[in-house]
């Protein structure tokens, strides 16, 4: 597959040849965080090529999108951030983008490790807190309410004792989450990262699937859950009757991040390095084995064939994606960051004509 190559003043790119043909056929954007410190936005100009804007936000990492408050939830080091949309329907900027994100709330958590965000039916945002160990919502009086543990964890504590880190919303709830272990020693999930991950029922409290290498990102997509195997590199199904995975994808690198569009798949992968958490997996000998280098970018999967058909690939010095969120019906997002001095000078009034 060939390819192309875009970049920013500060993210250089590489895409497949496919890439913003696929963009256009699916109708929608995409948002992916790129830690230590950019959220990338990636849609289409009017000519129908690749338009990159990033703004920068301290480890961003979790990303959950409100579609029907047209928002954006970022959980970064100490906060989370709601970034709202400021275009009324069919306005754009005079850069020609029909979102505008503005950061407008900021809950701060203090640092808790924060890792997968999801909002829940009634609007309310729930974090994986994965230095307590909990899923935890926002307060207005502290820096997080605990809603929810595994069972086999006595309590939140400051001490990542499993390494929880993934969240499957359902209907609109907490449905599944993923840990690198069932540990109860502190910060006993490192020695566990090759075969030592579950995904746990939030309802019953119940392991559903183990046996899983630093699983990241689980999902459901219609009656299916899905979830990338990081270590292995694997995206796959789980069989939640037998509590087995079925890999359907091999990606080129750490698998962490996932969103769905339409029949496909759209998956963050990390580079691993040498002495790291992410290194000393099974991914290491499958690439190693293949002769692929890892590779940092975001993957487009055919969930029909098993295939990468797709794939926009990060250059330079940053090593690692955490979330991949697609925006339906947005051709190209934009947002306000916190470092200039546009978010000085918007300003827009409530009730105010547009």
């Amino acid at each position: 597959m060939s390819e192309g190559q875009v970049s920013t003043e500060e993210l250089p790119l590489r895409m497949s040849e496919g890439f913003e043909a696929w963009l256009a056929a699916a109708d929608a954007s995409l948002v992916f965080a790129l830690p230590p410190a950019k959220l990338v936005f990636v849609g289409l100009d009017d000519g129908g090529g690749i338009a990159v804007f990033e703004r920068t936000f301290d480890k961003a990492m979790g990303i959950a999108h409100d579609a029907e408050r047209d928002a954006i939830y970022v959980g970064t080091r100490r906060e989370i951030w709601r970034l709202q949309n400021a275009l009324a329907p069919g306005e754009q900027t005079p850069g020609g983008h029909d979102r505008l994100y503005v950061p407008m709330r900021r809950s701060s958590t203090g640092y808790v490790n924060i890792h997968d965000l999801g909002v829940q039916d009634d609007g309310r945002v729930v974090m994986v807190n994965t230095r307590f160990g909990c899923l935890a919502e926002m307060s207005r009086t502290h820096s997080f309410k605990p809603v929810w543990w595994p069972p086999f964890l006595p309590g939140p504590a400051p001490n990542d004792r499993c390494h929880l880190n993934g969240l499957a919303m359902r209907h609109g709830v907490p449905d599944a989450v993923t840990t690198v272990s069932t540990s109860t020693e502190v910060d006993g999930w490192r020695a566990h990262r090759r075969d030592g991950g579950a995904i746990i029922d939030v309802a019953s409290g119940e392991v559903i699937c183990h046996g899983l290498s630093m699983p990241h990102s689980p999902r459901w997509h219609g009656d299916d859950l899905w979830v990338a195997n990081a270590g292995t590199g694997e995206l796959g199904r789980v069989d939640t009757e037998r509590g087995r995975f079925e890999p359907v994808a091999a990606l080129p690198g750490f698998a962490r991040g996932l969103c769905f569009v339409g029949d496909h798949a759209v998956v963050g992968t990390s580079k691993p390095r040498h002495g790291d958490i992410y290194s000393g997996l099974a991914l290491d000998d499958r690439l190693s084995a293949k002769g692929w280098p890892p590779r940092l970018g975001v993957f487009v999967v055919d969930l029909r064939s098993g295939e990468v058909v797709e794939w926009l690939q990060v250059d330079g010095a940053a090593r690692e994606i955490f979330e991949v969120i697609a925006l339906p019906g947005v051709r190209r997002p934009a947002a306000l960051g916190l470092t200039s001095d546009e978010i000085t000078t918007h300003v827009r009034l409530a009730g105010a004509p547009a």
